[in-house]
């Protein structure tokens, strides 16, 4: 049985992870909720809300992602202009979210576009909001030239396993992934990266997620756990749902393994029941996407992320 230990400062290797997950339900959540207590004092959660800023006609064929000009499922618009994204940005704010995310469907920003974006960062983080972006892979003077702009966080998840990661997405590989994400640390940027569970994947594919997400040096300061939304048009339009406790315990061993990292409740929230959510928090979730929408997805309304966290005496950072 694993041991109950400081993760913060211990090798996490994959027979580590197994052994967490094959706690008993119970005694894995009290492990993990005492190391988030450690590192994370006080009931408190993180929240960002995302906006698309430029959907769709990605060249990429990502199995879960309605936005790869591949599928069935994508609808396109254009890059937005500041403007836009900065009164997007101050309703966010206004709303209670101290993180604002921007994502672009990019295999890879070409560099009139990065301009563009490196100016609405700019406006974002004058409004005095934390300052996110997902744009695809990114060249080392791109990543640089984000920083300038004044980006603190860049999202650029890892999905899945090595081993399944070929089996999800065949237009780039985890390597390139992980290239970006070089990058992203030596231009100075804080790392947001995760994964998306009930693709199909076994559980030794979360736990083999899990290794290279706590294996990265440093380790990511946001990790978004996502659960898989089915889009109609998408080749992962009929997989199965993972099992609910699965994913508590998923994100208990996330906690475990990633003890300083913020973890984030994030795509798929709209279909937990509140119970389910309540779970996630008290297993070591401490952030969540707020606002209706998720890129193209829904998400739940912000009156009722207001009144779940009022009645669980959660209060927003």
């Amino acid at each position: 049985m694993a041991e109950m230990t400081d993760t913060a400062t211990q090798p996490i290797d994959k027979a580590h992870l197994r052994g967490w997950f094959e706690l008993p339900f119970f005694e894995l959540l009290h492990r993990a909720h005492d190391i988030h207590r450690r590192h994370f004092p006080g009931h408190r959660i993180q929240r960002s809300a995302l906006l698309s800023i430029k959907t769709g006609g990605c060249s990429e064929d990502c199995g879960y992602c309605a936005q790869s000009a591949r599928h069935h499922a994508h609808s396109r618009e254009p890059l937005l202009d500041t403007q836009t994204i900065v009164r997007h940005a101050a309703q966010a704010k206004a709303a209670g979210a101290t993180r604002f995310c921007m994502g672009a469907a990019w295999r890879a920003p070409k560099e009139k576009d990065l301009e563009r974006v490196a100016e609405a960062v700019s406006a974002v983080k004058s409004l005095g909001l934390e300052t996110c972006v997902t744009l695809g892979m990114l060249s080392a003077p791109q990543a640089a030239r984000l920083k300038e702009a004044g980006l603190d966080y860049y999202n650029h998840n890892v999905d899945t396993s090595p081993e399944y990661y070929g089996k999800v997405i065949t237009t780039h590989t985890l390597s390139d992934r992980l290239r970006t994400l070089e990058a992203v640390r030596e231009a100075g940027i804080k790392v947001c990266c995760g994964g998306i569970l009930g693709m199909g994947e076994t559980r030794e594919d979360r736990i083999s997620l899990l290794a290279l997400l706590a294996g990265l040096e440093p380790q990511p300061e946001s990790v978004p756990i996502n659960q898989l939304i089915p889009i109609p048009g998408t080749p992962l339009a009929d997989a199965p749902p993972i099992d609910p406790f699965e994913l508590v315990r998923t994100i208990a061993v996330a906690r475990l393994a990633l003890p300083r990292s913020y973890v984030r409740l994030s795509a798929g929230r709209g279909q937990m029941s509140d119970e389910l959510q309540a779970l996630c928090f008290y297993a070591g979730a401490n952030s969540l996407f707020y606002g209706e929408k998720l890129l193209t997805a829904d998400n739940p309304d912000v009156a009722h992320d207001d009144e779940l966290l009022a009645r669980l005496d959660l209060q927003p950072e």
